[in-house]
């Protein structure tokens, strides 16, 4: 049974694989209860929260379908005594890089996942998280995953591009309205670096007519300079904890 004020709730989304299912393991602590929110449960995960007796709950969702997920997570937010919750946070890190191509070469379906993933569910979900933990007495956070290429455009990824801008603009937003409440939700939009990922394995393997940036990433895996998902991930929890957490809305990890 979880006592008042001892458990750290964190709610991750993407969290079936790679920096996602990092920050997920490196959350499976006593005291912590975990969320997982992917379009599929990861087995192996469970098994380590089961072996510590850690509560890890996954739900397998597609973002797609933002409003759903949305209203899943606020109806069993409002479910929780918030007194139980030392904190609670929200790592907004579901994304897709999409087709690799052109605008106007990239399928209008393809183009709107994109976004509905990267950009809608992870609006949806903070605007969840905030409503219904409003009347909690411990720390909130949202930490959204972006990327430096919300800040710097690159040809073939104008969706990925633009889904994370929005994600650093919306995070100014909510710190404005956040800013002077009695317990505000403290929101920071941080770009991860260069990770070891299967989104690096697309953007390497792309092809080049449509995707001229190709050659960059291949030179990134050439140099050694990619981060693995475990090292970021404690870069990314550690950075959480800060007491300065949110002073700076825009953030790099590599900063």
């Amino acid at each position: 049974m979880l006592r008042p004020m001892q458990t750290h709730l964190s709610i991750i989304t993407g969290s079936s694989r790679g920096l996602g299912a990092a920050l997920v393991a490196q959350r499976l602590l006593p005291g912590h209860r975990v969320l997982g929110i992917a379009r599929l449960r990861n087995p192996a995960l469970q098994a380590q929260a089961d072996a510590a007796g850690i509560c890890l709950e996954q739900w397998p969702l597609d973002l797609t379908d933002a409003v759903a997920a949305a209203q899943c997570l606020q109806h069993w937010l409002s479910g929780l005594d918030g007194s139980h919750y030392a904190s609670a946070t929200l790592i907004n890190n579901a994304g897709v890089v999409g087709q690799l191509a052109a605008l106007d070469q990239v399928p209008l379906g393809a183009l709107s996942q994109a976004l509905r993933v990267g950009l809608e569910a992870a609006l949806l979900l903070s605007a969840a998280f905030i409503d219904a933990s409003r009347d909690w007495s411990g720390a909130r956070r949202v930490l959204n995953i972006s990327s430096g290429l919300g800040r710097h455009a690159m040809a073939g990824s104008a969706v990925y591009c633009a889904a994370k801008a929005g994600m650093d603009h919306f995070s100014r937003a909510v710190a404005l309205e956040q800013a002077g409440l009695a317990n505000p939700a403290r929101i920071v939009s941080m770009a991860p670096g260069v990770i070891d990922t299967d989104m690096q394995a697309e953007l390497r393997g792309a092809d080049p007519l449509r995707f001229p940036e190709r050659a960059r990433f291949l030179q990134l895996q050439a140099d050694g300079v990619l981060v693995s998902p475990q090292d970021c991930a404690a870069r990314l929890l550690a950075r959480l904890e800060r007491e300065d957490f949110g002073q700076e809305v825009i953030a790099d990890i590599r900063d």
